[in-house]
């Protein structure tokens, strides 16, 4: 399904759930939280800037959320964009973001998204391999590696676990917990661990680069957000005083796990 940008507010992310019961994520969009990457948005620029992207690449962004890094992308100009989301209350969020000849926005599953064979110099996608089982995973890179081009690059921004040694039952205990708090089933992985999963898939790794989970680290959170973003996210919580218990117990979760979860970007090139 191909949808052009009508720059039009669409549905609302969980519309009919209680914010104390939808997905983490949806709940920090829906009191205002533009930026929900790992490592902040800083380390999605750093991800961009490490594609290298030019005016005759072709650009597929997987997931694009509210479109921020589709705005670092296109700022490379480069010679098309295509977002792919899961839904149309995801896209809507987009395309407020497309406003060029060459830019649009589908809805359909990221592991089979029915563009052409080789159409795309440049794949990337944040905090989305992250929320897939491993069979999953496999899928959504098969489908990258179908669409990029022979010499084209691809790039993760996702939840790392550290250290590179962390036993089995740690992972475990911590991925219980977040499906817990988050109301998601995240799938972290450490850094050897997403290197390999990608070699795997026929891609080489060139750029490798890790920070702190930093999705609700104040400073993070307030040069991200700006101030007037940081006010309107505190306000909003204010006001749907429901949601501040599970906001506790998420910052509550992420500082026990500090030494134990972090963000890592990775850039690759297809093997040929």
């Amino acid at each position: 399904m191909v949808a052009t940008h009508d720059a039009q507010p669409g549905p609302e992310l969980g519309a009919g759930l209680p914010l104390t019961r939808m997905p983490a994520h949806w709940m920090l969009g829906r009191l205002g939280k533009k930026v929900m990457r790992p490592g902040g948005f800083a380390m999605s620029e750093r991800m961009i800037a490490n594609l290298a992207i030019t005016a005759s690449d072709d650009v597929v962004e997987m997931w694009p959320g509210l479109g921020r890094t589709a705005a670092l992308a296109l700022a490379y100009r480069p010679r098309s964009y295509i977002g792919i989301e899961r839904g149309e209350a995801e896209a809507a969020r987009a395309r407020n973001q497309l406003d060029g000849t060459g830019h649009r926005c589908v809805v359909a599953p990221v592991h089979r998204s029915g563009l052409p064979d080789d159409s795309a110099g440049v794949v990337y996608g944040e905090a989305l391999l992250t929320l897939e089982p491993a069979s999953m995973k496999a899928a959504v890179l098969a489908e990258v590696a179908r669409l990029l081009t022979p010499t084209g690059r691809y790039g993760i921004h996702e939840l790392l676990l550290t250290p590179d040694n962390l036993t089995e039952a740690a992972k475990d205990d911590i991925q219980t917990v977040q499906t817990s708090v988050l109301r998601i089933g995240a799938r972290p992985l450490t850094r050897p661990e997403w290197c390999t999963l990608l070699e795997g898939s026929g891609f080489t790794v060139h750029v490798e680069e890790t920070s702190p989970l930093l999705l609700l680290d104040p400073r993070t959170v307030l040069a991200d957000e700006g101030l007037g973003g940081t006010a309107t996210i505190l306000g909003r919580s204010l006001a749907n005083p429901s949601v501040l218990p599970r906001l506790t117990r998420i910052w509550r979760t992420f500082h026990r796990y500090r030494d134990n979860l972090g963000a890592i970007t990775l850039v690759a090139h297809r093997q040929d």
